[in-house]
């Protein structure tokens, strides 16, 4: 009799292992990057030039050469802004204005004129500017630095820094903004991360990608553009205990209710008799 309830209770032990051993790793499956990734292999990302210039964006296009002189025609001018309280800390900083790309794809440059810039990468831009500054024999050997000023992406959901993101290079991967969000927490969904992408013609493009498999390469959205969103859904824990707390908040209101009618009613016998 002592020997099968030992037996008994061992068993139950191994039971509760085994489940312990088969949670962790069901759990380590829903939290674990690029599981499919195999040693000393190769997976083909699709080239990227860079994101291209769209209207609306902000261009800072700064030429120099070796006489400064010579480009201060082709600049922008600085302006001040002031920087601090209006005490006498009160400090003055200077920043170089940039290019608005109109709704045509256009920008109005020094002495250039009018010039059609949307579709354009960083890159073509900075060869079609010294190109043209050259042929108008403005400059024997121009130096022309480019950047667009207002490129940002937004990170939201279960991120540990959720926020906007300004960022100076054109080219960031979905990882690279999540890094910058903090990394997910551990009760962020890797599987189903939504990238929202407003294009230029009102059309809004939803691409759910997996951080778990190397399929994330191929997705049109690894590479991100301007002014996308990506959003980290929470898990099945945290919807479960979103609606266990809406319950709790709905059944003391029900509770509540319930009170005060039974006051009301309990007021309103005194008063009859």
């Amino acid at each position: 009799m002592i020997f099968d309830t030992s037996k008994n209770r061992l068993n139950r032990i191994l039971v509760i292992l085994l489940c312990c051993v088969l949670f962790s790793c069901k759990t380590s499956k829903n939290v674990v990057y690029l599981q499919d990734a195999l040693n000393k292999t190769t997976d083909t990302i699709e080239f990227n030039q860079g994101i291209v210039i769209q209207p609306k964006d902000i261009l800072s296009i700064v030429v120099s050469c070796r006489d400064p002189e010579l480009s201060i025609s082709l600049n922008l001018p600085l302006y001040s802004y002031q920087a601090g309280s209006t005490t006498a800390s009160t400090s003055y900083s200077s920043r170089m204005l940039g290019y608005l790309v109109d709704m045509e794809g256009c920008i109005d440059f020094p002495l250039l004129g009018r010039l059609k810039v949307a579709g354009l990468t960083r890159e073509q831009l900075t060869e079609m500017i010294k190109q043209k500054i050259v042929e108008n024999g403005l400059i024997r050997e121009p130096i022309v630095n480019t950047e667009i000023m207002n490129f940002r992406i937004s990170v939201l959901g279960e991120v540990r820094s959720p926020g906007f993101f300004n960022l100076q290079d054109d080219k960031i991967t979905i990882l690279e903004a999540i890094a910058r969000a903090g990394d997910l927490t551990i009760y962020g969904r890797r599987d189903n991360v939504l990238v929202q992408r407003h294009e230029q013609n009102g059309v809004i493009n939803n691409y759910y990608i997996d951080l778990r498999s190397v399929e994330m390469y191929h997705s049109p959205a690894f590479y991100l553009k301007q002014n996308d969103v990506v959003y980290v859904s929470p898990n099945n824990t945290i919807a479960a205990r979103s609606r266990i707390n809406e319950n709790r908040t709905l059944g003391v209101s029900i509770s509540l209710a319930s009170f005060l009618t039974n006051l009301a009613l309990l007021v309103i016998n005194l008063t009859n008799k």
